[in-house]
């Protein structure tokens, strides 16, 4: 469990400790430094957007988010890049994708960030399920620099052969395969798709062929994650949604155990434009999970609103006054396959809340 932190105070121990830790190798500062204290900062954004539950404004609890999940980047001895965040420099003004993050510029360990301050923006505004927290970080160059459209995801979980989906197949070519894999018929597989009209077609075919689809208003990063855990009765992920999320659930992937392909999808030629920016030019391209993270990554997600993966934040006030907001977090390796949940306490300054 955490020790209970001030979050006004968040992480200035850690950087003030890394100063002086000039003579770590790259593999070590992974180790000591973004396992643990990664959750850091995911546990600030969470905290920061649940202040916000249930209040109907998005953009506030988005920007409540952003901003703590960028100040607990700053206390960590790091020379940090995010190559997936909240947009392009000209349309966000805070951890836009190519921002330096981090406390130690030109002197920490060079490490590539993929975030989502809050994943699950209507569903924070609504107080829905499944809002979270999150971030995946590697080596430098460990993660598919990626422009911030739309992608074509298709999951599964651990233990199923190599190859066995597809995005070049059709969706019942993919639930025969894993239901094959399995040794079941394509009618006990369940596949988790967003409700969205783009995914009507979609629907409509996975249920002529007899599959269970779980329907979720939003939140795709915790769908996929959702097909490594048995007791969700989750068998694939399918569908479209935010590239940046595609990346964040194929670092969790990673970590854990499963497969995931991707293929980033164009609306227009501006889109297409910021892709070759970003050094894309295979616009067709289907990539696995290992292509959208590469290297030795961590993932990193703590719940804004109770989940299936996580617990929500959680705010009590003791009789002393002092406000307590406790958080449900995960942070997994994919080098050494650790998967660690952590329970955090927070003292909090009342005027905060």
């Amino acid at each position: 469990m955490n020790t209970p932190t001030n979050l006004d105070d968040l992480g200035t121990d850690v950087l003030a400790a890394k100063e002086g830790a000039t003579d770590m190798s790259d593999e070590n500062a992974i180790d000591r430094m973004l396992v643990l204290e990664m959750v850091r900062v995911t546990e600030a954004a969470a905290v920061a957007a649940a202040q916000l539950i249930g209040r109907g404004d998005e953009k506030a609890a988005d920007a409540a988010a952003v901003e703590a999940m960028r100040r607990a980047f700053d206390t960590l001895y790091m020379d940090g890049t995010v190559v997936i965040g909240e947009g392009e420099r000209d349309e966000a003004p805070m951890l836009y994708i190519g921002e330096k993050v981090g406390g130690a510029p030109g002197k920490g360990p060079k490490i590539d960030i993929a975030l989502d301050p809050l994943e699950g923006t209507t569903i924070t505004a609504k107080a829905g399920p499944n809002a979270l927290a999150v971030l995946a970080a590697s080596e430098e160059g460990g993660l598919l620099n990626a422009p911030d459209v739309y992608m074509d995801k298709l999951a599964v979980g651990p233990g199923l052969p190599a190859g066995v989906i597809d995005l070049a197949k059709t969706p019942t070519e993919n639930v025969e395969a894993v239901a094959a894999a399995k040794g079941v018929k394509p009618s006990e597989i369940n596949v988790c798709v967003l409700d969205r009209p783009r995914h009507a077609d979609l629907i409509a075919e996975l249920r002529a062929i007899g599959c269970g689809v779980h329907l979720i208003g939003d939140g795709d990063v915790a769908g996929v994650i959702a097909v490594t855990d048995q007791d969700t009765t989750i068998d694939i992920y399918m569908g479209q949604g935010g590239a940046p999320e595609g990346v964040l659930a194929a670092a969790a992937l990673r970590c854990v155990g499963g497969q995931f392909n991707g293929r980033l999808l164009f609306r227009n030629d501006d889109e297409k434009a910021r892709a070759k920016k970003w050094g894309i030019t295979d616009l067709d391209k289907i990539y696995k999970l290992e292509e959208l993270a590469k290297s030795d990554c961590i993932f990193a997600a703590t719940g804004v609103t109770d989940g299936s993966l996580l617990d929500g934040v959680k705010k009590r006030r003791k009789s002393t006054g002092a406000i307590i907001m406790t958080t449900d977090s995960v942070v997994m390796r994919a080098s050494s396959g650790t998967v660690r949940w952590i329970r955090g306490e927070h003292r909090i300054t009342p005027h905060r809340v």
